[in-house]
C-alpha cells in the first residue's frame, strides 16, 4: 500500500474540511512505527486524507536537513513520494527551531474529511472559523487531578 498525498483537484476548497498542521518529534531519530498502522487505517477510510509529508533531521549541532522518508524508517516506505509541496522551506526551518537537537520529526498537512459535511455547511451559512486551538492531554490531565484535589 502506498499513500499519495496530492490533493484532488476535483475538490474544491468550499468542500473540504478542516486543516490541520503536525510536527510530530522523535528524539535520537528513533522511529518505531507503531502509530503508522492506525494512522493509515484513518486514511483507508477516508477520516483524514495527507495532502503534504516531509522527514526533517536536526543534528547534534543544530543543522537542520530535509530527508528521504525511509531515512527515518523503512515502516515510512508507503510515504514515498508523497508531497503536494504545501510544506515549504519556512515550515522546515521553523519546525527545526521547535525539535531538540539529535531528534527527526514529520511534517504533516492532513485534511479532516470527517468533518467535511459541518464544515461545509457551516461555511454555505456564513459562518467562519475564527480560532482553533489543540489542547495537549497531559495538559488536560493535570487540570483535572487538580480539579480534583480541589474539590
Amino acid at each position: 500500500m502506498s499513500v499519495t498525498a496530492v490533493p484532488s483537484t476535483d475538490t474544491s476548497v468550499e468542500e473540504m474540511g478542516p486543516i490541520d498542521f503536525f510536527a510530530i518529534e522523535f528524539p535520537h531519530h528513533h522511529f518505531s512505527g507503531e502509530g503508522l498502522p492506525h494512522f493509515l487505517d484513518l486514511v483507508d477510510r477516508g477520516i483524514v486524507r495527507l495532502l503534504d509529508l516531509v522527514v526533517i533531521s536536526k543534528g547534534t549541532d543544530g543543522a537542520v536537513k530535509r530527508l528521504n522518508v525511509v531515512e527515518l524508517g523503512e515502516h515510512l516506505a508507503v510515504f514515498e513520494g508523497a508531497s503536494s509541496g504545501l510544506l515549504d522551506d519556512e515550515d522546515v526551518v521553523a519546525a527545526g527551531e521547535a525539535i531538540a537537537p539529535d531528534s527527526a520529526a514529520i511534517l504533516m498537512v492532513i485534511e479532516n474529511r470527517w468533518a467535511a459535511p459541518f464544515a461545509v455547511a457551516l461555511r454555505r451559512g456564513g459562518a467562519q472559523l475564527v480560532a482553533s486551538a489543540r489542547l495537549p492531554v497531559q495538559a488536560i490531565l493535570a487540570a483535572l487531578e487538580a480539579s480534583e484535589t480541589k474539590g
